[in-house]
């Protein structure tokens, strides 16, 4: 059984912004397509918890905070907000 994704109007005028904002549209859309994606499916298995049915995710280039509510089937994404990649370090 699938789980129902619910944006807050905050998270969805951060992401309108951000995609606004954006050089690149199509990263920032396809990252949020993909956050819905698997929140649909598995929303426990992605990112990492934090307090409480709170957890955080990165789906470059942009970072989601969301709230998943089992009993409910619910996850709501709470914020988004963008990120750079750290460059990789070499040996």
């Amino acid at each position: 059984m699938k789980y129902t994704v619910l944006w807050t109007p905050s998270a969805e005028r951060q992401l309108t912004r951000l995609w606004l904002d954006a050089t690149d549209r199509d990263a920032v859309r396809g990252a949020a397509d993909r956050l819905d994606e698997i929140l649909a499916e598995r929303p426990s298995t992605l990112g990492e918890s934090r307090h409480g049915e709170f957890r955080i995710a990165l789906i470059p280039p942009l970072g989601f905070e969301y709230k998943v509510q089992e009993a409910d089937r619910l996850v709501k994404v709470i914020a988004v907000w963008t990120f750079k990649k750290r460059p990789e370090r070499r040996p």
